[in-house]
């Protein structure tokens, strides 16, 4: 005979087979296998799980009920160890619940002298009086605690006189700086240190701007004006910049740039004419600094010079804060190397602004406007018939200034000569 085919055996078939299978196992079948169920005397069936029930308050007619809590009492509950035979049915659970009983706080003159006291010592710098039967080092220590006070509101009055003279030239000026710029110093997520106010890191921004724009005109050959740098700036910074800070920069970094004013200086649009007079800027380098024999501001040397310019900025800094070290009582003098953060009452943001350089002028071009001062001028270098026709028109002048005044001023009447018609009046009050 051919063998079956194979097939799953059936389930439950056999008591082994029953015990291997993943069925879960009942509650009650757990409950009466554990050794919990039977301990306390609680029947096999009953939970292994209990319910802590607080023991409940006697009737109001029995003889250990409790009053009614006192008005000068809180509802405080002390937790107290029931006595084991206590328990309600015989069982050992009675033993290990605990029972809660209220408790009596501080009577009502208790409680009125702690409010007298709290009163009393809310008032602000009130040292309370040495008793009469306290130590000679308890007295000794209040008399340290007064002395303390006195200095404390001597400082503080102090300060104050410190701070409403600071605040005078910002109150002068009519314009009170916005919050982040009072108070920028104490807004760095930074540790501690020689920091700078706001309008000095915004100074020092505006050089790495500047010397970044200059480097890339100058390493081209470019000639590098003010009107050039000063739309570069605006556009990198997104912020102002005139020659009051040019000159500010001037003045912290004098070695900085060559200032000059230049005729002649290609302009390539219609804002300026070529013959106007331009302030030109020039890198100041070492010789060392040539590429191909020419001077080359290479990117070392703009963070060189970067380096340079903050580190004058905590120089003038350091003077201020110096200044501040003298006046403060008794004054105090900190050696500059082991200068590590400004004095905690020295308002950083407060320094003075800078006061910008001088810087070079356009020169006054005389204008000639009359016969006589061109005369004066081209003498020698016109022909003799030229001078005398320039000497006579000056002669006519002023007689006519010195006669007829009023008609000087007056527009010449319309010339009725036909050579001359069509000519423009303008043009022969030139000539």
């Amino acid at each position: 005979p051919l063998p079956g085919s194979p097939h799953t055996p059936a389930r439950g078939g056999s008591p082994a087979l029953r015990g291997l299978a993943g069925r879960k196992r009942s509650r009650r079948e757990m409950e009466a296998g554990s050794p919990a169920g039977a301990r306390l005397g609680e029947p096999s069936g009953k939970s292994a799980r209990k319910r802590l029930e607080l023991p409940r308050d006697a009737e109001p007619g029995s003889p250990g009920a409790p009053g009614p809590a006192a008005p000068g009492t809180a509802g405080c509950l002390q937790r107290v160890r029931a006595d084991p035979g206590s328990a309600a049915g015989g069982d050992g659970f009675g033993a290990a619940c605990p029972a809660l009983t209220p408790c009596p706080l501080r009577t009502q003159e208790d409680v009125a002298k702690l409010q007298d006291r709290l009163q009393r010592m809310k008032v602000l710098g009130q040292v309370p009086c040495v008793p009469s039967g306290t130590s000679s080092d308890l007295r000794s220590r209040l008399e340290r605690v007064r002395q303390l006070e006195q200095r404390i509101l001597q400082r503080r009055a102090a300060s104050g006189a410190g701070d409403s003279g600071a605040a005078a030239p910002e109150a002068q000026n009519g314009e009170k700086l916005p919050a982040y710029q009072r108070f920028h110093t104490l807004a760095q997520d930074l540790p501690p240190g020689l920091t700078l106010p706001y309008k000095f890191r915004v100074l020092a921004e505006m050089f790495r701007s500047v010397d970044t724009i200059t480097g890339m005109l100058f390493n081209r050959a470019e000639t590098v004006t003010f009107a050039k740098v000063k739309q570069g700036v605006q556009d990198m910074m997104r912020r102002q910049f005139e020659e009051r800070h040019l000159g500010q920069i001037k003045a912290v970094y004098p070695s900085s740039y060559q200032l000059r004013q230049e005729k002649n200086v290609p302009t390539f649009s219609s804002s300026g004419k070529k013959s106007e007079y331009q302030l030109t800027l020039e890198p100041v380098l070492g010789e060392e600094e040539k590429v191909d024999g020419r001077p080359h501001l290479s990117a070392s040397r703009l963070l060189e010079r970067r380096r340079e310019f903050h580190r004058n900025l905590v120089n003038i800094v350091r003077e201020h804060h110096k200044a501040f070290l003298a006046a403060l009582s008794p004054p105090m003098v900190v050696p500059e190397e082991k200068l590590t953060r400004w004095h905690p009452r020295f308002n950083v943001d407060e320094v003075p602004d800078i006061s910008p350089a001088e810087l070079p002028r356009a020169p006054q071009e005389d204008r000639l406007s009359t016969a006589q001062e061109v005369l004066n001028a081209a003498r020698g270098m016109l022909s003799p018939k030229m001078e005398k026709a320039l000497a006579n028109l000056a002669l006519r002048t002023a007689g006519a200034g010195a006669g007829e005044p009023a008609l000087s001023k007056a527009p010449a009447p319309a010339s009725t000569s036909s050579a001359l018609r069509g000519v423009s009046q303008g043009l022969l009050d030139r000539v």
